[in-house]
């Protein structure tokens, strides 16, 4: 006789379910929102028995949800005003502060020609089609953050690029938490590109240290055929903060995609990416660099999904972890039956700093197809001894030998960067964490 065992609710998980059934929200979206939170209620948080989660126990590291984020009052808008992780790089900006899109700190007027940006709530009045394109994009399986969010669908923005739009200025959206009190904000960002359209999206996340607020953040994006996309994404939350987003998609025939993350903050962070080839010949780079110190815990995992013939893929991350910190890389590459002449390659460097940190790698190949061109890898390992002798015999400091070795190992990462004032900012944010390195 068989028993079976189901685990008892936590406390987060109950907070969770009561705070999100009781949130308004826009009639087109309730159905999603309902069966996210049927799902919730039923499968929870994950834990380590959950292999995608094993290494990022969120039963044990969310005990309990802080409570929904109010809308900004002067104060927290003043606050965010001070705030500019990237300094000038000619974007337009679209700003959310505790997860409400503010209007004075954003720039919406003047828009290119085939651009379109909206709040998610007027998109939903004027798009009937939305509730279906947000519900045809989902990550193929269960996953709490997705679910959450999807669960809290409120507040958010949708671009749509139309076809053969080239949209050459990027487009930086802020996620920023202000305030010394605990809270949970969620955002959704919907971006679709159309046929042989082109643009550039930032997003950034900033919040202040000593606060263990929450945030839950999800992108969401199309690719048409002959498009072109390129997504960066900076992470640079509170000392104690927990961040947990997704980035979701598909990409076309013949489409080009470069995406890059930077993530230095939080004192948990876990960063998942679903995405899929829908189409012929599509060819796609998904990078990021990692720089962790104290206790931090930072989780990257990612699935490939190739679907059809002769799509190219490259996956590089660099880790670079100081102290105690512990960072996490789950790669994988699927390549289906029909999925003939596919080409993906996948790597993840780490680099420790610290004697008592730890990297946990693990790069996976699912491969269905015979005519195929698939590699991957993962190394770990400390800063060299004989290249720092090189420089320090050089009259260079140690700490700056280091740091130019530092630089170098995560600056591969960063050089993927198209954009020359985006790759700079990059640059000088990553030189932030160097330079307050002990």
């Amino acid at each position: 006789m068989n028993a079976e065992v189901k685990m008892m609710r936590t406390a987060a998980e109950t907070q969770y379910s009561d705070a999100l059934a009781a949130l308004p929200g826009a009639e087109p979206v309730r159905a999603l929102r309902e069966k996210a939170l049927r799902l919730f209620a039923e499968k929870g948080l994950p834990h380590r028995r959950v292999e995608e989660w094993k290494y990022t126990d969120l039963r044990v590291l969310l005990r309990e949800m802080a409570p929904l984020a109010g809308k900004p009052d002067a104060a927290a808008l003043t606050e965010a005003k001070k705030i500019d992780l990237l300094g000038n790089i000619g974007a337009r900006e679209i700003t959310f502060v505790n997860g409400a899109f503010v209007a004075e700190l954003s720039n919406l007027k003047g828009l290119e020609k085939g651009l379109t940006i909206s709040t998610l709530g007027d998109a939903l009045k004027g798009d009937a089609t939305l509730p279906q394109f947000l519900a045809g994009l989902n990550p193929g399986k269960y996953d709490a953050v997705y679910a959450l969010n999807t669960a809290a669908l409120n507040e958010g923005v949708v671009i749509d690029v139309a076809p053969g739009a080239q949209i050459t200025k990027p487009i930086h959206i802020r996620h920023i938490v202000t305030g010394t009190s605990l809270v949970s904000v969620f955002g959704r960002v919907v971006v679709k590109v159309g046929k042989k359209a082109q643009a550039t999206i930032i997003q950034s996340h900033a919040g202040p240290d000593a606060v263990a607020y929450q945030t839950n953040t999800v992108l969401q994006l199309s690719v048409a055929d002959d498009a072109e996309l390129d997504i960066v994404r900076v992470q640079a939350e509170g000392d104690k903060a927990i961040h947990l987003s997704m980035m979701v998609g598909a990409i076309g025939t013949d489409s080009r995609f470069k995406s890059f993350a930077l993530s230095t903050g939080a004192a948990v962070s876990r960063h998942t990416v679903p995405f899929a080839y829908a189409g012929r010949n599509a060819r796609a780079l998904i990078s990021g660099a990692t720089l962790l110190r104290g206790k931090q815990h930072a989780d990257m995992t990612l699935e490939v999904d190739h679907a059809l013939p002769g799509g190219e893929s490259r996956e590089l991350f660099k880790t670079v972890l100081d102290d105690e910190s512990r960072g996490v890389f789950q790669g994988l590459i699927v390549v289906r039956p029909d999925a003939q002449k596919t080409d993906g390659r996948m790597m993840s460097a780490a680099l420790l700093l610290g004697d008592e940190a730890e990297m946990d790698n693990k790069p996976e190949l699912e491969i269905f197809a015979d005519d195929v061109q698939c590699a991957h890898g993962a190394t770990t390992g400390a800063l060299d001894d004989d290249l720092l002798f090189y420089l320090r015999a050089r009259g260079i400091p140690k700490k700056e030998a280091e740091s130019l070795l530092i630089q170098s190992f995560f600056g591969e990462a960063i050089e993927h960067i198209e954009n020359e004032k985006i790759r700079d900012a990059m640059m000088k944010r990553a030189g932030h964490w160097l330079a307050a390195r002990g």
